[in-house]
C-alpha cells in the first residue's frame, strides 16, 4: 500500500508560479511510475504530467509543455510539479498518483494509488 499526500496548492495570479509536492509512504516508491492529474469543476480528471520509474520517460499534456516540470526525489519519497506561467485555465484540483508497471503512464485508469488532491486557483 502507498499513501500519497499533496501540498503546495493555493491562489496565484496569472503568470505566477507554484510548486506542488507529493510525499509518499508505504512500499517501494522508487519502482513506481508517478503522475500528476487535474480535475476542474464539471470536467473529467485529466492527465497533466507523468514519469516512469527511472525518470527516462516523461510526458506532458500539450497545454502545459514548456510551463510545467515533473520531477522526483526518491531519497525523500517525493514527486514535484513545478508550474510556471500559470493561466486561469490551469485552475483545478491537482492529484498525484503512483502505480507499479503501468501499460501507459498517461492513462488515469492505470494508476492504483491517489492522493487527496490540492486546489490550484489562478486568477486573471
Amino acid at each position: 500500500q502507498v499513501q500519497l499526500v499533496e501540498s503546495g496548492g493555493g491562489l496565484v495570479q496569472a503568470g505566477g508560479s507554484l510548486r506542488l509536492s507529493c510525499a509518499a509512504s508505504g512500499r517501494t516508491f522508487s519502482s513506481y511510475a508517478l503522475g500528476w492529474f487535474r480535475q476542474a469543476p464539471g470536467k473529467e480528471r485529466e492527465f497533466v504530467a507523468a514519469m516512469n520509474w527511472n525518470g527516462l520517460s516523461i510526458y506532458y499534456v500539450d497545454s502545459v509543455k514548456g510551463r510545467f516540470t515533473i520531477s522526483r526525489d526518491n531519497a525523500k519519497n517525493t514527486v514535484y510539479l513545478q508550474m510556471n506561467s500559470l493561466k486561469p485555465e490551469d485552475t483545478a484540483v491537482y492529484y498525484c498518483a503512483a502505480t507499479p508497471r503501468p501499460a501507459s503512464i498517461v492513462r488515469v485508469d492505470e494508476y492504483r494509488y491517489w492522493g487527496q488532491g490540492t486546489q490550484v486557483t489562478v486568477s486573471s
